[in-house]
C-alpha cells in the first residue's frame, strides 16, 4: 500500500519538476505578461519562492538552478526506494 502511495507520489512530483522547467524556460520569453504565465507561477512559487533572491548576479537570478537540483534530488532519492 505505501509503495502505491509513494509511487502515484512520485509520479505527481516529476510532472511537477516538468511545469517548473516550464516556468522557467517560459520567463526568458515575452510570454511572461500572459495569463498561462501567471497560473504557472502560482503553481510554481510555492517551492520556488523558497530560493528567491540567494544567488543573484547582476541582473541574473540562479536559483531556480539551486531548487531544481535539490529537487531532482529528492526525486532520485524516491526513485531508489521505489525502483530497488
Amino acid at each position: 500500500m505505501i509503495e502505491v502511495f509513494l509511487y502515484y507520489t512520485y509520479i505527481f512530483l516529476r510532472i511537477y519538476f516538468y511545469v517548473m522547467i516550464l516556468y522557467i524556460i517560459l520567463s526568458w520569453t515575452p510570454l511572461v505578461n500572459s495569463k498561462f504565465y501567471s497560473v504557472l507561477r502560482k503553481i510554481v512559487d510555492p517551492y520556488l519562492g523558497i530560493f528567491r533572491g540567494l544567488f543573484v548576479f547582476g541582473s541574473m537570478d540562479f536559483t531556480p538552478i539551486v531548487g531544481l537540483l535539490l529537487y531532482q534530488f529528492l526525486l532520485m532519492m524516491i526513485e531508489r526506494v521505489l525502483f530497488v
